[in-house]
């Protein structure tokens, strides 16, 4: 996949896994990570997929409609290379927090649902429910920061409130940061996301 891998200054610190949205690149989130983390390691990830020449990490049917086999299929895709990526780079596969946005934050949800392993702990910005009807792993101390809008129109508030709910439930300890505006991503949730990090890491 293609991908930047940047060396941070503290190896102890948590390796942050970068995942863009919709006609993102590996770029886009670099400056979160500067924000939340400057001394980590960064492995930020393009997807593999395009629609309509945008970048996704996994094919969609419409508008909120995912396609749920290619789902499946993207993440564990997205973690064999992550296995891979560790031993490339030689940083500890069990010490890497996901920073998703949107459809990036889509597949990192993807990820804790199928495996208690893969990830460490997560900031999902405008996540969705990846799955549904589907059990998950025990996910018992995992810690996930979830940043959304009471006026998205991708990601409603109860959207926002079921995915919490499913992660909790699998023992999980979810955040939510609830901002009155839209779909974007602002500067207050990416703050409120670094004061997440720095409090439980």
């Amino acid at each position: 996949m293609k991908h930047i891998y940047n060396q941070g200054s503290d190896k102890l610190s948590p390796v942050l896994l970068l995942l863009h949205g919709t006609g993102g690149t590996e770029r886009d989130l670099l400056p979160l990570a500067e924000v939340v983390s400057p001394t980590s390691s960064v492995l930020s990830v393009r997807g593999n997929i395009l629609e309509n020449g945008m970048p996704r990490f996994f094919k969609r049917l419409s508008e909120g409609v995912f396609d749920e086999e290619d789902l499946i299929f993207r993440t564990k895709e997205l973690e064999v290379f992550l296995d891979n990526a560790a031993n490339e780079y030689h940083f500890d596969r069990h010490n890497v927090i996901a920073i998703g946005y949107s459809n990036g934050a889509n597949i990192a949800a993807s990820m804790l649902f199928h495996s208690q392993h893969t990830l460490k702990a997560a900031i999902l910005h405008h996540p969705m429910v990846p799955l549904r009807n589907k059990e998950l792993p025990d996910l018992s101390g995992k810690k996930i920061f979830i940043g959304a809008g009471t006026n998205d129109p991708i990601c409603s508030p109860q959207e926002t409130n079921e995915l919490e709910r499913m992660l909790a439930s699998a023992g999980a300890s979810v955040s939510i940061n609830l901002e009155s505006f839209g779909h974007q991503l602002t500067s207050s949730e990416v703050e409120a996301a670094k004061v997440w990090f720095h409090n439980n890491f």
